[in-house]
């Protein structure tokens, strides 16, 4: 009886699994063109924010494989169009938002960017304390550029 409902068990995991790998989201993975970029305070903030942002934060993504592997796939695009909504490197407006610019450091200060889910698969993401401190000092002086 035990192994009748172990194999079932596996037969609906592996059913579902393909199942869901139908749903249409999760898929579009689309770079738009780039518009324009802050006038970056210097070179090594630049690749330092391309280095730990950019994937989410630009139009400039790098699609790993397990992107399209649902429900993965949903995961990586529903945390691309967000990242890209609230801070798009891609598409700066030299003017600037003033609250989410503010808030760009702060996530850096406390650590929650990137997220801790995107370290593993990312691990070049993962800075250094005097990175973030390079970094948040270069996106302070490039906002004021």
């Amino acid at each position: 009886m035990f192994k009748k409902i172990v194999k079932w068990g596996a037969i609906l995991l592996v059913g579902g699994f393909v199942l869901i790998q139908l749903v249409p989201y999760g898929r579009n993975h689309t770079n738009p063109p780039i518009q324009s970029e802050p006038n970056w305070d210097s070179p090594e903030t630049r690749v330092l924010a391309e280095r730990a942002c950019f994937d989410c934060h630009s139009n400039e993504t790098e699609w790993p494989w397990y992107s399209n592997v649902a429900p993965i796939s949903w995961l990586v695009e529903h945390d691309t169009e967000e990242g890209r909504q609230i801070m798009n490197f891609s598409e700066w407006d030299q003017s600037g938002k003033p609250r989410e610019l503010e808030e760009m450091w702060e996530v850096l200060q406390r650590g929650t960017m990137p997220p801790a889910v995107f370290l593993p698969m990312h691990p070049e993401a993962k800075l250094t304390p005097s990175e973030v401190d390079a970094l948040i000092a270069g996106f302070k002086a490039t906002v004021r550029n």
